[in-house]
Order: structure tokens, then C-alpha cells, then sequence
């Protein structure tokens, strides 16, 4: 990466804070920030509107390669829309996050997705913190910053009841962490740090406490 730059890579688990940390960190230093998850997400959303059963999938990769995708990299604006449908509040919903393993375990999918996050991160000019699964390892692996952030089980399922409202019961939770993150780790390892990237629990941490924790990590290497 160019020394005028600055590169953040965020992985981990679901629930264990990446876009609410990520966010607060680039609206601090002035980054640009991407939100890989919500692109999966989005695209679940582009092949169950086309009525592609998710178990079919060459039909999933066909939808996959044909979308066209925009987001947001504002990490003040929110704004995810696919083949000109905004989904911004839908890709939040229980039903896609049932659905977008099908799009995330297909190794066609992610290659084209991660070519499309690559761009985004190439295109970010004055730098950008980009958070998922495969940020440090698969995606950006020369960032300037890798942190793999972790959380205990029980600590994550209840911090997304909370990004939710509520609004979710106990098997609907479970399924969003637990066997997602059971399913994407076929295909990509999001629960140990690889080489050169630093691991943070955040369990025993505030949001403004991870935020700080991750600016220390930033500022030791300017």
C-alpha cells in the first residue's frame, strides 16, 4: 500500500462488532469504509428475486456474476442496492441472513465478490477500513492494519439481538451466528489470526474501548 494511504483490514465472527467498530474508527480518522458482509447479503437478496433456489448453484453463481452492485463507502451513509433495488434495511432481515451461506460458501461467488472488494479498497484514495472474513488473509493481505477481532459466543449472539431490536428468537439468533459462522468457516478461517495479523478480544470491551484499542493499533505503525 502507498505511504499516503492507510489500508484497515477487519475480520471475525459475526456479532463480534466489526461494522460497529470499523465505522467508529473511519468516521475518526477520515477513512472510507466497506462492509463486505452487506454485499453477500445483497446478493442473497438479488438471487431470491430472480427465484433461484439456493441449493442450485449454478444458478446462484450465474445470479452472483450478473449483479450489479452498489454500497456505500460513507461511513456516515448506509446504502446497499442490487440491480437497481436499494435493500439497505432488507439485507438486515432474518430471512436473508438464512439465505446468503449459499452465496458465501460457493468459492465462484466469493472470488467475484473479492475481486469487486478489491477495487473498491484500489479506489478508496485517501484509505478505507474494510471488515468481514476474509479482509486480512484473502482480500487486502498487504493492509496496513490486519486485526482478526473475536468475541466469546454468548457475548456475540447478544450484541446482535441488540443490533436487531430484538426482534428475533432464540433459534432465528442462532442461526445468524452460530451456524454461519459454522458454514463460512468451510471455506475461509475467521476464528485464528494468521501470520502478521494482530488478534483482539473484545468480550470485556465497550464499543468506544475497542475503537480506542484498534486507534493504538493504527498509531503504532505510522
Amino acid at each position: 500500500m502507498s505511504s499516503d494511504r492507510l489500508v484497515i483490514a477487519i475480520d471475525g465472527p459475526s456479532g463480534s462488532g466489526k461494522s460497529t467498530t470499523s465505522k467508529g474508527v473511519a468516521k475518526t480518522l477520515g477513512l472510507a469504509y466497506l462492509d463486505t458482509g452487506a454485499m453477500y447479503r445483497a446478493i442473497a437478496c438479488a438471487y431470491l428475486d430472480a427465484g433461484v433456489d439456493p441449493s442450485d448453484t449454478q444458478a446462484v453463481i450465474a445470479a452472483t456474476l450478473g449483479a450489479k452492485l452498489e454500497i456505500s463507502t460513507d461511513p456516515e451513509v448506509e446504502k446497499v442496492v442490487v440491480n437497481g433495488v436499494e435493500v439497505t434495511e432488507r439485507i438486515r432481515q432474518p430471512e436473508i441472513s438464512a439465505k446468503v451461506s449459499a452465496v458465501s460458501t460457493i468459492a465462484e461467488c466469493r472470488q467475484d465478490l473479492v475481486a469487486r472488494q478489491r477495487a473498491i479498497i484500489e479506489g478508496a484514495a485517501s484509505g478505507i477500513i474494510a471488515e468481514g472474513r476474509d479482509i486480512t488473509t484473502v482480500v487486502a493481505p498487504d493492509a496496513d492494519v490486519r486485526i482478526l477481532l473475536t468475541a466469546d459466543p454468548e457475548i456475540r449472539m447478544a450484541r446482535r439481538k441488540v443490533d436487531l431490536g430484538g426482534a428475533i428468537d432464540s433459534a432465528q439468533l442462532a442461526d445468524q451466528v452460530l451456524r454461519r459462522d459454522r458454514d463460512d468457516s468451510k471455506l475461509v478461517n475467521f476464528t485464528t489470526a494468521a501470520d502478521g495479523v494482530t488478534g483482539l478480544d473484545c468480550s470485556d470491551l465497550t464499543l468506544a474501548e475497542t475503537i480506542a484499542a484498534v486507534l493504538d493499533l493504527v498509531a503504532a505503525t505510522r
